[in-house]
């Protein structure tokens, strides 16, 4: 689109504007200073308290007004923009593993971070505090309809279950928010504008227990559990629509010679369809049932399971022309970049759930091992990541 190419051009060459796309380059020791110092305070998903405080201070700092929400969620807006319209950039705090010292995350000589949490999400933080820095410096767009909210969010990871970025989109909530960025790892390759539903849930089966001679024939909880996952992973369609499940964690017993008297899994399930998400969670009832009448045909003892629902992240998605998906593609035009479209499961999943304008990308840079003890990031490249997140910004608040 001619017209919004040139919206790009001319947004990139306002005085403003240009003033905090260069603030990007001239401060990027700055930045890695603060990616290195929030990744080492841990956050833990439930646990993100300290590092949203720290964040909160440092959005003082730069001049925002920051508050922690009820949720735990940090806000941080523009005291001169307190009645405008809003559009939400977006960082999630908790990381999946937490350092358990300062030194579990280093920075070598070349400026690569190593550590849990340094590329999910440090790099979405780190990039959330430049581009606040980067608006105090340079003053871009305090005259545009719309204004900025930076969010740090909680709750993105495993059982959080969206907590921050459904509180933020509740009934009655912050309904001042017309659309939502949300930046989410490194990269610029990549668009999520679909959302990837998906559905968690703790198996658990409990039996009397008992001495592993003496009490034999008392029916076996991982047994019957493991019994369980065989049936399932046998039988779950391995046809489109794409779909995965993910047994994660097991657990259950005591000692090698005890029969357990509890055992315990919980699943991730997910796929682009909710048809097949529902067809998913009902085979995994019925494989769970089966094994426990199994067991219990072959215990002198009897066994029963629970099945409890822990996580529903719902689907969604922008449609093909949706506004803030042709200015994604226009900024991604006007700096070269060749992205993608994707579906993934992020924070984007509740407001586009919901019908709210949103997408998830990458912070420039690159990353991997993510959710893993030997994660990375190297920051090389990621100037191009803000500037795609500025210009992208600009767009949403002077045309939304």
């Amino acid at each position: 689109m001619p017209a919004l190419a040139q919206s790009v051009a001319d947004l990139s060459a306002a005085t403003g504007v240009r003033a905090a796309l260069d603030w990007f380059r001239r401060e990027r020791a700055w930045i890695l200073d603060q990616h290195l110092k929030l990744c080492r305070i841990p956050a833990p998903t439930f646990f993100e308290q300290k590092r949203a405080e720290w964040i909160a201070a440092r959005f003082r700092d730069l001049e925002w007004d920051a508050k922690i929400d009820r949720a735990g969620n940090v806000v941080a807006s523009l005291e001169s923009r307190r009645d405008a319209p809003l559009i939400a950039v977006t960082a999630h705090l908790d990381t999946v593993l937490a350092p358990r010292a300062p030194d579990d995350i280093k920075l070598s000589s070349d400026g690569k971070l190593f550590g849990p949490g340094v590329s999910d999400n440090g790099a979405g933080l780190s990039a959330l505090l430049a581009l606040a820095a980067a608006w105090q410096a340079a003053k871009p767009l305090n005259d545009s309809p719309l204004a900025p909210v930076l969010i740090a969010n909680v709750g993105e990871e495993g059982e959080g279950n969206l907590s921050g970025m459904r509180y933020l989109c509740r009934p009655n909530g912050t309904t001042r928010i017309k659309a939502f960025l949300v930046l989410d790892g490194p990269g610029t390759d990549r668009i999520t504008s679909q959302a990837l539903a998906s559905r968690r849930f703790d198996v658990s089966v409990t039996g009397p227990g008992g001495h592993s001679w003496s009490d034999y024939g008392v029916g076996n909880p991982v047994h019957a559990l493991s019994r369980a996952v065989t049936f399932f992973t046998d039988r779950v369609p391995t046809g489109g629509p794409k779909s995965s499940f993910n047994f994660g964690l097991m657990e259950g017993g005591s000692s090698i010679n005890s029969i357990p008297s509890e055992a315990r899994a919980k699943v991730d399930l997910r796929s682009e369809s909710a048809t097949r998400i529902d067809e998913m969670a009902a085979l995994l009832a019925t494989a769970v049932d089966e094994a426990i009448v199994i067991e219990n045909t072959r215990g002198t003892a009897r066994v029963s399971s629970k099945i409890k629902e822990i996580g529903s992240r719902p689907g969604g998605g922008l449609a093909s022309d949706a506004p803030i998906l042709e200015y994604m593609r226009a900024v991604d035009a006007h700096l070269g970049i060749r992205s993608h479209l994707d579906c993934s499961s992020t924070d984007a999943n509740i407001p586009l759930s919901l019908g709210i304008p949103a997408l998830s990308i990458g912070t420039g840079g690159q990353g991997g091992g993510a959710h893993t003890p030997a994660e990375w990031y190297q920051p090389e490249g990621r100037e191009l990541g803000l500037r795609r997140i500025l210009l992208a910004l600009g767009l949403l608040l002077t045309n939304e």
